[in-house]
Order: C-alpha cells, then sequence, then structure tokens
C-alpha cells in the first residue's frame, strides 16, 4: 500500500508519515531535509540493491544525497554486502603518499591536535584523507580507533565511493559538499553501525578539492550538527593553508627578486608555483593573454605542465612556441628544492640586448657586522639587542628563547648572538625551522641516524644538526612545534650535552649554543599539556621578547629605507621614496606580519610601482582597507588618498624624518632628497621641532 505523502511536518517539509521528535531532529536541511528512519532506510537499500523500487521512488522518503550516492556505487559495481575499505599494506606506500601530502597535514595539525584532544572516551574520531580519499590522520577515541581498524577506517584506508560505496569521506569528496551519513544510508551493510560527517577541504589558490575532514564513530554518537562541525574544521585548515600559501608565495618573489634575472619594470612577469598556477602577474603582453578556446589561456595550459615535471628546463618546451622564443625562464628554489618558476617577457626586443645586468643573490653568510644586522632605535628592540649581546658574550653557552609575534625578526636574533660569540670564522651556525618538517622526520633531522636505520633512510647515514652545529650556535625556530616524544630526547641532548643518532648506539658529544624560538605561547602551552615544563626550563633561562613592528615607532621609517635601498640594489634600480601620504598611512598601519610583511611589501612596491615615488594609490588594499585607517576615511579621500591639513601636517613631519633618517642628518641632502630648498628645510624643521642629529643605530 502506497504511503500518504500530502501532509508534510512543519518543521522538515518532509512526509507526515515519518513525523516523529526522533525522527525530525535527526534532519539536516542542507542534505535534503529527509528524516532518518532505521527500518523504512533498510527496506528502501534492499529494494534497491534486488533491482526493486529505486531509492528516487516517491514512497521512499530518501535524502537526495544518498539516493543519488547509491546510484553512484551501483554503477561502480560495488559489493552491497562489503564490510570494509581498500587497505593498503606497503608501507613505503603510504609514507609516500602521506608525504605527498604534507602541506595539508601542516596546515591541519593544529585542528586535529584540538579536536583530538576533546574526542577521548567520547566514541568519536576525527580524520583527514587525502584527495583520494586515503587516511593520512586518525586521532580520538582509543577504543574507535581501535574498531575503526577493522573496517580499515585507519591510516592507509582508502575511502573513495568507487571502492567501498556511500561514505562520509567517499561522498563528501564526489559531492564537494559537507555532508553526513548515518547507519544504514551506507551502500555497504558491514559498515552500517557506524555514522560519519564529512567536509570537503578546498585549496584557497584554485578551489580545488585536495582533502576532507570526517567525524566518525559507532551510530549513538550522531547528531546533526556533526556536519557543522566538521565545515568549520575543513574552514579552520583552508585558512591555514592559505597563510602557508601567503608565505611560500612571498617567498618565491623574494627569489626572483634576489636572482634579479635582467627583470626590468616595463618586461612582463609571471611567477608560478611548481603545481603551474599563476601566483603574480605583471605587464603580462597580450599575445599571454590571448585565450582563443574560451577555457585557459595560452600561458596556463602551458604553466599546468610544470607539475609533472622533473626539472625547469622542461617548462620551455611545455609553453606554445611563440612564448617559449619570448620569454626566459628562471627556476625559483626555496630550501634546495625546486617550488616554482619565473617567466619574464621582455618589454621588446631591442630592449633585450641593452639590458645585460643581473644582480647576484646576497650570499646567505655575507652579513658580518652585528652591530648592522637588527635596524631599529627604538627602546624596545634596543632592549632586545642588548640582552641578545649579553648572553652571546658570556662563557656559558647558556641556551635563549626568543619570543615574539610571526614576523618580527627571531631568526635575525639568532644570527647576532652567533656572530657576538663565535670564536672564528668557521664557526658553524645552523638553522632549523620546526614547524617546516613532519613528525617522522624530527629524530633524523634532529639526532641523525645511521645508514639503514628505517625505511627511506640514507645508506650512507646522515648527520643532524646537533652534529652540524656543534662548536657554533644552533637555532631551532617555532620550537612549539616540537611533538612531545621528542622533546623528551632534546632534554637529554641539553642536559647531558650528547647525541646518539636513530640506529646507533654510540653518544657522541655536542658543544653548542642552542637559540630557540616560538610564536607561541610556551606557558600556555605547557598548561595544555603540549610542551614539557622541564624543557622550558632548560630552553628559557635567558628569554628575550622582540617586540612588534607596530610597537617599534620610527622604525617603520628606517625599514622603509634599508629595505629599499637593499632591494634596489638587487634589481639593479633607483630605490623608492614615498609621498607624504603614503608614510603616512604606513605609519598608522598595525602591520600584522611586522616587519616581514614590511619587506615583503618594498619588494612587492619595486616591481610594480612604475615611478620611484609612491603613492597612496600603490599601496595594497590591506593596508589602505585597516580598521584604523577605516575609521580615518573622512581624512583620506577615497579617490587620491588627499589628506585634511592637520593629517599632511604629519605626513610631512614624517617625511622630513624619514629623509633625515635616510640621510644621516645632511641638511643638503635632505632638501635635494625632498625637492625643496635648504632655507625652506630648515624653517621646517624648527617649525615641527624636529631633531637634526637624528643617527641610524
Amino acid at each position: 500500500m502506497k504511503k500518504d505523502v500530502s501532509a508534510n511536518c512543519d518543521e522538515c517539509s518532509v512526509p507526515s508519515v515519518f513525523r516523529s521528535p526522533a525522527l525530525c531532529a535527526g534532519v539536516d536541511k542542507a542534505n535534503g531535509g529527509c528524516p532518518y528512519e532505521e527500518g523504512v532506510t533498510i527496506d528502501a537499500w534492499e529494494n534497491f540493491v534486488s533491482g526493486g523500487v529505486t531509492p528516487n521512488d516517491d514512497a521512499v522518503a530518501m535524502r537526495p544525497v544518498i539516493q543519488n550516492s547509491w546510484s553512484r556505487s551501483a554503477t561502480c559495481g560495488i559489493d552491497a554486502n562489503g564490510s570494509y575499505a581498500p587497505l593498503s599494506d606497503n608501507r613505503d606506500e603510504i609514507e609516500y603518499i602521506r608525504h605527498s601530502n604534507s602541506e595539508l597535514r601542516t596546515a591541519a595539525r593544529r585542528s586535529i591536535e584540538a579536536v583530538g584532544n576533546l574526542l577521548h572516551g567520547t566514541g568519536a574520531m576525527f580524520i583527514l584523507a587525502d584527495r583520494n580519499a586515503v587516511v593520512l590522520e586518525a586521532v580520538g577515541d582509543q577504543k574507535t580507533l581501535f574498531n575503526g581498524m577493522d573496517i580499515h577506517l585507519t591510516i592507509g584506508g582508502q575511502w573513495r565511493e568507487d571502492s567501498v560505496g556511500t561514505n562520509g569521506i567517499g561522498t563528501a569528496l564526489a559531492t564537494g559538499e559537507p555532508v553526513f551519513v548515518h547507519a544504514a544510508e551506507h551502500f555497504c551493510s558491514g559498515i552500517r553501525g557506524w555514522t560519519c560527517a564529512g567536509a570537503p577541504i578546498h585549496d584557497p589558490l584554485d578551489g580545488a578539492i585536495i582533502g576532507v575532514v570526517d567525524l566518525s564513530g559507532f551510530s549513538p554518537i550522531f547528531r546533526p550538527h556533526n556536519t557543522a562541525m566538521v565545515a568549520a574544521a575543513a574552514r579552520d585548515i583552508e585558512n591555514a593553508l592559505m597563510e602557508q600559501q601567503r608565505a611560500e608565495q612571498t617567498r618565491l618573489l623574494e627569489s626572483f627578486i634576489a636572482s634579479a634575472p635582467s627583470y626590468a619594470q616595463r618586461d612582463g612577469l609571471v611567477i608560478v608555483d611548481r603545481h603551474g598556477r599563476t601566483i603574480f602577474t605583471n605587464n603580462l603582453p597580450a599575445r599571454v593573454l590571448s585565450n582563443e578556446t574560451g577555457g585557459a589561456t595560452r600561458f596556463e595550459r602551458g604553466s599546468k605542465v610544470l607539475s609533472t615535471l622533473a626539472n625547469i628546463t622542461a617548462l620551455n618546451s611545455a609553453l606554445p612556441s611563440d612564448l617559449r622564443d619570448s620569454c626566459h625562464v628562471t627556476p625559483l628554489n626555496l630550501g634546495g628544492n625546486l617550488r616554482g618558476a619565473a617567466l619574464v617577457f621582455p618589454f621588446s626586443a631591442t630592449a633585450v640586448g641593452r639590458r645585460t645586468f643581473a644582480v647576484p643573490a646576497l650570499a646567505s653568510g655575507a652579513q658580518t657586522d652585528a652591530a648592522s644586522l637588527i635596524i631599529g632605535r627604538s627602546d624596545a628592540i634596543r632592549e632586545a639587542v642588548d640582552v641578545a649581546s649579553r648572553a652571546a658574550q658570556s662563557k656559558d653557552k647558556i641556551a635563549l628563547l626568543i619570543e615574539g609575534e610571526t614576523g618580527v625578526g627571531k631568526e635575525l636574533f639568532a644570527k647576532l648572538v652567533h656572530l657576538r660569540s663565535q670564536k672564528s670564522a668557521s664557526s658553524p651556525f645552523v638553522a632549523l625551522n620546526c614547524g617546516a618538517i613532519t613528525r617522522e622526520l624530527f629524530g633524523s633531522e634532529l639526532f641523525g641516524h645511521v645508514g639503514g636505520a628505517f625505511t627511506g633512510a640514507a645508506k650512507e647515514g646522515k648527520l643532524g644538526v646537533f652534529e652540524l652545529a656543534n662548536g657554533g650556535v644552533l637555532s631551532l625556530d617555532e620550537i612549539g612545534e616540537l611533538p612531545l616524544d621528542i622533546q623528551a630526547f632534546l632534554l637529554r641532548v641539553l642536559e647531558e650535552r650528547v647525541v646518539r643518532r636513530i640506529g646507533d648506539n654510540k653518544d657522541r658529544p655536542v658543544d653548542i649554543r642552542l637559540v630557540a624560538s616560538t610564536n607561541r605561547d610556551l606557558k600556555l602551552e605547557i598548561e595544555a599539556g603540549r610542551f614539557r615544563r622541564d624543557l622550558y626550563y632548560r630552553i628559557g633561562a635567558v628569554s628575550i621578547s622582540v617586540p612588534p613592528l607596530r610597537e617599534r615607532g620610527d622604525d617603520i621609517l628606517l625599514l622603509l629605507e634599508h629595505f629599499s635601498c637593499k632591494t634596489a640594489e638587487q634589481m639593479g634600480r633607483e630605490k623608492l621614496r614615498f609621498s607624504p601620504e603614503a608614510l603616512y598611512v604606513l605609519m598608522d598601519y598595525r602591520w600584522p606580519g611586522n616587519v616581514r610583511e614590511l619587506r615583503n611589501l618594498v619588494s612587492r612596491l619595486h616591481l610594480l610601482v612604475q615611478s620611484d615615488l609612491v603613492r597612496c594609490s600603490d599601496l595594497p588594499a590591506d593596508i589602505l582597507s585597516s580598521p584604523k585607517l577605516e575609521k580615518k576615511k573622512e581624512e583620506i579621500a577615497a579617490a587620491d588618498c588627499s589628506l585634511s591639513s592637520s593629517s599632511l601636517e604629519f605626513a610631512e613631519r614624517e617625511a622630513i624624518r624619514s629623509a633625515l633618517l635616510a640621510e644621516n642628518g645632511n641638511l643638503s641632502r635632505v632638501a635635494h632628497r625632498l625637492g625643496i630648498s635648504r632655507p625652506t628645510l630648515y624653517r621646517k624643521v624648527n617649525q615641527y621641532g624636529i631633531r637634526r642629529s637624528i643617527s641610524l643605530t
């Protein structure tokens, strides 16, 4: 007898024959608005797999997302009586897949730790899978993790719909939307005891799906808001990915600027990442942007090949012939690895012959003047430099902890300690970013290993950073990222001054000064159980707090001048000048990325600004739209950033101070720099009460 579907539930718009408080509580309107009822769902499944009533029959109240997934599962030939997913038993293959997804795993690390710690005893587990639905990470309730192994819901398990039918991971990937799959909604009967909610993770750069997060457990853990929770986790991971990508894009731009391959401002420039995706363009010629097919541009179709190339030289042959013959391709390496490419399209053929300069990158060890290593004269930065210098010159190689926000220049303090404490020019300085290492490689990077110590280990063995830094300074950046189990080994090395390579039984003495740095509050990390208290006291005997740029006052002007001169020298062009209005905006900006953000801004301006004068209109939108400046909209006109008279006076004063700093107080050069007469300059200096004896140090 066909069920009456004429009356609908007021809350969820489903047939009233299924109405009940329990059923309506299980409705997820984002996933179709239909309730779940065990018996009805099982009957629908049996009719479907037996070739009877299809799941989209009007008499069967099934959510469309489940209907469509069952149809896809049947089309793929999935065994409806299956009870587990495929699982690779090749450890090397699993490690390769996990390593290939290291960026995704790094971005998800904080979310995994946060959620994992909350799931103990809840009967739930939190899963990260890649774009192919292979499980990369699994954390949560220990009993649930153990039970998940029975259905291969563990690292290495493959949960695509065409492998195991309808499930939270595979169906989220297939639909591109957050989705939950509860109990009998699974296509394979052997996993009906589980409930799961999955949400896809999108690449912030091109929107492609690169993974999925999933919350799974036995059926009693089902809650309608599980889907919202995993969707929020996916957004957090996407935000972390965006920050990683921004950092890498900046480093690629800096790498190009450092190599300066015969580039002039009027040239066309394209920078692509290692996947061939465009991350920066400037002055692209029309022939590069031509789009005869209505799809990707001719450049994009060629550059996409980069991800499959063994080396950068093959990129030329992958591009259309007219582009290949008219551009220069430069590999961009980060940390010794190919991470992207720069393609320069000369403005004209005749101009190419005239531009023969090529400024080499500054050598990593070229900076030997400790006094000029850190630019600044504010009280806060002077105090930090003084503490670092005194600690470096002490005979006891006491460990230092450098604390500060991302981008404040903590690594420069480690180099300062090295320069002020080294006994000879051969004293090593070794730096390791703990945030850029996968969990599996921490031990090998820190302590080294003997040949064949583990799968993938170098046959000849490897020295760890402690041995490499023996006799010098070891800088461990982002030390708060160290896993707890590795922290215990690090503490032993610091206390006993010996290191033991992985796979070895021999202790090797090391004599190093450790400089650790972090942007985390390690005291809060200790309270959260993520950092050892004894290690904190061992590395934090001397602590240096590096102030954020927004608290350093006129140091902003000093740094603008410093980076402008340095970048101009590297690129073989005139250094930048800043209009009073632009200086006003830059002094008013909060600089969340600190000194690194300012340095990157100068690099960007050198590439984009057509003249050597930077105006407000040349500044990025995020600087012009900062909350502090938004409150001053009445002072900054939208068209040309013209300011009120009081603001102009402030900007004029700052411009004069900046010029005095740049010219070491030489008033003749300052007047020439500002384009005013000396009498006018004298009058302005007296008017604003500016000290004429300004030192850069």
